[in-house]
């Protein structure tokens, strides 16, 4: 099975490679990607060129999914995964594309058992074991106007990682040489000073979205982990640590490297 799974491998890269010209303008355009070396462009490629061959990328509404744009979520989604493997991903298939934010109505119930209807406009929703499901203008926005902190592929692949045992919790499978305590003391501080902050009204340096749940504090943590790790690291240096053995990157001493 394992020399079977290489040769699939082999047989992409060799094949369905990632375009050169529509590699390098994107690596050069898009802010998320210009402190990686050489050596970790390349290897993102090559995650790209597989995520792309292993994923149904589909737009509704009208919209069609361009080579171009497939790329540019595939890339994105890739970093997350750049020294953990394709595998991460394994356990679905789709990757669904609206032009703009989209509407979802969903019924929800409370404590003492009373179901309400809840409207939320989104840019982007994860699935367990379902498909990732993105705003193109969005997506769009981040690569050519990129806000510290923000970044909406990387908010739902996170979201992914932290499925990958079955639920969101804020707590994605950690590997064998992390420690679960170390774990649940850096983030569960980092949550609560948090919503501290939001209920007295105090400016944070980290998005409020992050205090409605540990599994979005998770993955807006991921955000500015990728898109501004100096922030993270002096708002939250304990979170900043795990997030490095968890992606096993340090982006912050990446892009000192590169400044």
């Amino acid at each position: 099975m394992k020399w079977f799974a290489h040769k699939r491998i082999r047989h992409t890269l060799r094949y369905h490679p990632v375009p050169r010209d529509a590699w390098n303008r994107l690596m050069r355009e898009a802010a998320i990607f210009r402190a990686l070396s050489a050596v970790e462009r390349a290897h993102l490629r090559e995650l790209s060129a597989l995520f792309l061959r292993r994923k149904e990328f589909s737009g509704v509404r009208g919209l069609t999914v361009s080579a171009e744009m497939a790329l540019a979520v595939a890339a994105q989604a890739c970093l997350l995964i750049l020294q953990l493997g394709l595998d991460c991903y394994d356990d679905w298939v789709g990757v669904v594309i609206y032009p703009g934010a989209f509407r979802v109505v969903r019924d929800s119930t409370d404590t003492i058992g009373l179901v309400s209807r809840q409207e939320s406009i989104l840019s982007g929703e994860s699935w367990s074991r379902g498909p990732v499901i993105l705003s193109w203008d969005d997506v769009a926005r981040d690569l050519a106007a990129p806000e510290p902190g923000f970044n909406v592929v990387v908010h739902e692949f996170a979201h992914k990682l932290d499925m990958r045992d079955g639920s969101a919790n804020g707590m994605p499978p950690l590997h064998p040489d992390m420690a679960r305590q170390q774990w649940t003391e850096a983030f569960s501080d980092a949550f609560n000073r948090l919503q501290r902050q939001q209920e007295q009204q105090l400016y944070s340096g980290i998005d409020a979205y992050g205090a409605t749940a540990p599994e979005e504090f998770f993955a807006v943590a991921s955000e500015y982990f990728f898109t501004a790790p100096h922030t993270l690291h002096q708002q939250f240096p304990a979170v900043y640590e795990q997030l490095v053995l968890f992606y096993r990157q340090d982006p912050a001493s990446r892009q000192k490297m590169t400044s």
